[in-house]
């Protein structure tokens, strides 16, 4: 089991009061299989990607990662999960603006220390950025930046990935050709992968599908 959820909540203080986010979340995901995470403005679908990813803490609850129980680590610990164990694509393409695309590409590998000169290589052929390799984000169209994004995080070969409505900010036809690409070369690392998105028409490309509503999965 790659991934296992038990009983996760969480809540957030408003000028009115607690808000319950999370009513007791469990699901599991094993190696290998994707999962579209779809739900309302509002459901929670990015807070619970963000307990997943480390990002926030649960209220209560288990979170295991690979086995670990990632809600009892420490900042350090989850900043070492979060570069070698988990990938992170969200919407906005956070790439580092001073940093050519190839830089950007090797960024996370490096730091994780699992930089493969010939796996970055295969990346940029099927991401499509051999010709963009010198050039800065701002040079680039959305959609290469969004492949270079995507690229940084699959450099690592992570063992779970994570995508928050990653196509967002691009046109239809653009977001589909980067999702389907996506999807291929997730496939090649054999990573477990959780797709947070809107549309019912992506979220059917994947294994399974649960929908989000007033803090519960269905």
């Amino acid at each position: 089991m790659l991934l296992a959820l038990r009983d996760v909540r969480k809540s957030f203080t408003t000028e009115e009061g607690p808000v319950d986010v999370l009513k007791g979340i469990s699901l599991d995901l094993d190696a290998g299989q994707h999962l579209a995470l779809t739900g309302e403005s509002g459901s929670g679908k990015s807070t619970l990607l963000h307990l997943i990813g480390g990002l926030d803490g649960p209220d209560s609850g288990e979170i295991k990662v690979a086995g670990a129980d990632i809600a009892h680590m420490d900042d350090p610990q989850l900043a070492a999960l979060r570069r070698g164990k988990i990938g992170l694509v969200f919407q906005q393409f956070n790439l580092i603006p001073s940093l050519t695309v190839a830089q950007n590409l090797a960024f996370h590998a490096r730091l994780a220390g699992r930089l493969d000169p010939d796996w970055n290589a295969h990346l940029t052929e099927r991401l499509g950025l051999a010709e963009c390799l010198h050039r800065y984000p701002e040079q680039l169209s959305g959609g290469q930046q969004q492949r270079v994004a995507i690229g940084r995080t699959l450099a690592v070969r992570p063992d779970l990935i994570l995508a928050d409505e990653p196509t967002g900010n691009l046109d239809e036809d653009t977001g589909d050709a980067v999702i389907d690409l996506m999807l291929q070369l997730v496939a090649d690392v054999r990573a477990g992968f959780i797709l947070v998105t809107h549309s019912t028409r992506l979220a059917g490309l994947l294994d399974r599908r649960l929908h989000l509503t007033h803090g519960r999965l269905q």
